[in-house]
Formats: structure tokens, C-alpha cells, sequence
């Protein structure tokens, strides 16, 4: 069943919790490799991310235009309950700089794809879901940096423009890599052709960039060239990667069947290593943490049904945007702790709230389901 297979996983991410509180060194280095190295913990969220997107389409984007209210107000509710009540957490429990910035963090980030497997098991408005995940993750590189700037800015260092590009290259470039693959399904044969055309100028831009090209286009510009010139690069990287997918897809279909599977591993992985890179703080302050997570989280279910129903959403709408605001995107907070270089404390909020939210959802979810609306 799937609220089982829901289950397991969050067995996997408790497990992988409890070993690396344990045995944290093997989490953090095998050999002279350094786990936390930001370039891997970017590759893992990008393969999170990436498995993502090849659960979403394009027709995703289209769910606007049928429920343009419940989008509305799902979008509002997201960007707005969780911000706010992860500040009023921060103070209540007069986290640390950097740990409170995590929290806020987690609450300013999108919604993450298990709110769309939680609207489907409850019965919920899954239209209005898939809908309202999409859009967020759109304006996320926007709405995310503008929200850790207002709220977070006092806490940690918050780079507004760097940001953005990072969530581009840690959501945007990965999803749309997925998304290519679903264009190239239906696409013309003068659409797949500016594909391949544009695949071979990126198959050559990036084999420039690998001889040493980086180096000498570095010494060339500034430092917002060089941020502008890096993104482009994943952006042609995302074409190709998008095309070879679509190509081993189509020849191997059991490669996308088991997508899901290397997201699940890589949250496993990020998971882990967050964990035992921010044992000491958690030692101290995870009981703390845990509490703050769970009225994070009721807080979004809470807020997100009962403001849809003051606005006037059927109770199966409300049920949705209840996921959308209570679901957050861990992994992308997790990556962007990461390029902070502040995975162990930045980082941990994610590591803790991410499995109960799998947990609290997947219960919310049954108890919906046997409760018709």
C-alpha cells in the first residue's frame, strides 16, 4: 500500500538518523573524502530534485486556469503561515543564530512533492495540489531569498542574488532537466531538433569548461558574471542531462519506475550526513527541535485548512492547500544549507523536520481519507 511504502521510508530516514547519532565520523568522511563537500551534497539534492520533477508534466502548469482561487490561495498561505511561524518558533525557544535561521529557512522553502502523495491518499483536491507545488517551486528562487532576507537576515548572512541562483541550480535546473523529457514526449520534429541542436552546443560548452575554460572565464570577468556564466552552465547541463534521460527511458522504461527510489536515497544520504555533521547541537537542543517541528508542522495543517475555508475553498481544497502549506521542500533547504556551508547548523532544522513530516502527513492523510469531505 502506499501509505505503507510512506512508512517504510520514513523507517529508512529514522534509521539513518539513529546511526549516524551513533557512528557520526562514518558519515562525514570515507577516507580522506569529505561527505559534506558542497559540490556532493549539491549533485544529491539536484538527484532529489531531478526524480521530483519526472513525477511532475508540463499539463502540472495548467491547473492555474482550472482553480485559479485555490491556487491563489494556496500560494499566499504557503509563503506566508510557515515564514511566520517559524519566527514566532525562534523566539519562543530562543534557538541559536544559525539554528533559528534553519528553521526559518525550512518554512520559507517550497512545497515538497510528498504534499501532492499526501492529497491523493487523503482524496483531497490532487488537481489543486499538484498545481500549487508547481507554482511554488517556480517563484521559489524569488519568494525563498526574499523571506530569509526579511526574516533571517539578522541571523546568518543572506545573499539575496546568490541565493536565487542557488535555488535555480538546486530546484529550477534539475526539475527542468525532468520537464524536458516530458516536452520531448509529445513534442514536433522541429522542437526535438532545437533540442539536439542545443544538447551538442552544450555537450561542447561544458567539455570547454572541463579542459580548463572555467579558469581562464573566471579571470575574465567579475563576480556576478561569473555567478550569471556558472548558471548558464547547469542550464545546458540540464538540457543534456534532460535529453540522455528521455533516451534511456525510452529504451529502458524500468530506469523511470525506479526514479523515486534514487530521490529516496539521496534524501537518506543528505539526511545522514546533516545528522552527524550537527550531533553536538542536537545533543543539546534536539528535543527542543523535534517539539519545534511538530508545531511547525500542525501549525501549516492548521492554519493552511481553516484560512482556505475562511476564503471559501470546498473542504477537499482546503484539505490540499492544508498539505501544501504543512509539507515544506527539506531537501531544498538541506542544499542550501549546504552551499552555505552551514550544514550542521543551518542544516538541521531540515534533517529533523523532514521525517515528521512524512510521518504527521501520512497519518493526516488516512484519518482524511476515512472522513469524506
Amino acid at each position: 500500500m502506499p501509505a505503507t511504502r510512506g512508512f517504510q521510508f520514513t523507517g529508512w530516514i529514522v534509521a539513518a538518523v539513529t546511526a549516524s547519532m551513533c557512528f557520526p565520523s562514518a558519515f562525514l568522511h570515507w577516507g580522506s573524502f569529505d561527505l559534506r563537500n558542497k559540490w556532493v551534497i549539491l549533485l544529491v539534492v539536484q538527484l532529489v530534485m531531478f526524480g521530483m520533477g519526472t513525477q511532475m508534466s508540463l499539463a502540472d502548469f495548467k491547473g492555474v486556469a482550472k482553480t485559479p482561487r485555490g491556487v491563489l490561495v494556496g500560494i499566499v498561505c504557503h509563503f506566508s503561515i510557515m515564514p511566520l511561524v517559524g519566527v514566532a518558533l525562534t523566539k519562543v525557544f530562543a534557538f541559536p543564530p544559525e539554528i533559528a535561521a534553519g528553521i526559518i529557512l525550512i518554512g520559507s522553502c517550497s512545497s515538497g512533492l510528498a504534499s501532492n502523495v499526501m492529497a491523493y491518499l487523503a482524496g483531497a483536491n490532487l488537481v489543486l495540489s499538484v498545481t500549487v507545488t508547481a507554482i511554488t517551486t517556480l517563484v521559489a528562487p524569488f519568494m525563498t531569498p526574499l523571506l530569509m532576507k526579511l526574516f533571517a537576515g539578522t541571523l546568518v548572512e543572506v545573499k539575496f542574488v546568490n541565493m536565487m541562483m542557488e535555488i535555480i541550480k538546486i530546484v529550477i535546473v534539475p526539475i527542468g532537466a525532468a520537464l524536458l523529457h516530458d516536452y520531448l514526449k509529445t513534442a514536433s520534429a522541429t522542437g526535438r531538433r532545437w533540442v539536439h541542436v542545443i544538447a551538442v552546443a552544450a555537450a561542447l560548452w561544458l567539455a570547454m569548461l572541463a579542459l580548463g575554460g572555467w579558469g581562464w572565464v573566471a579571470g575574465q570577468v567579475g563576480e556576478s558574471a561569473r555567478l550569471v556564466i556558472g548558471t548558464l552552465g547547469f542550464f545546458l547541463a540540464a538540457v543534456l542531462v534532460g535529453l540522455l534521460y528521455h533516451v534511456a527511458v525510452r529504451r529502458w522504461p524500468a530506469i523511470g519506475r525506479k526514479m523515486p527510489l534514487g530521490s529516496m536515497a539521496g534524501i537518506v544520504y543528505f539526511t545522514a550526513v546533516t545528522t552527524a555533521a550537527g550531533r553536538d547541537n542536537l545533543l543539546q537542543i534536539g528535543a527542543l527541535l523535534f517539539v519545534a517541528a511538530a508545531l511547525h508542522n500542525a501549525a501549516g495543517y492548521f492554519f493552511g485548512y481553516w484560512l482556505s475555508r475562511g476564503a471559501g475553498l470546498d473542504k477537499n481544497s482546503a484539505r490540499s492547500v492544508a498539505f501544501e502549506v504543512g509539507l515544506q521542500n527539506g531537501g531544498m533547504a538541506s542544499g542550501l544549507a549546504g552551499s552555505m556551508g552551514k550544514l550542521a547548523t543551518v542544516g538541521l532544522a531540515a534533517a529533523i523536520f523532514s521525517p515528521w513530516m512524512n510521518i504527521s502527513g501520512s497519518i493526516l492523510a488516512n484519518y482524511w481519507r476515512r472522513r469524506k469531505a
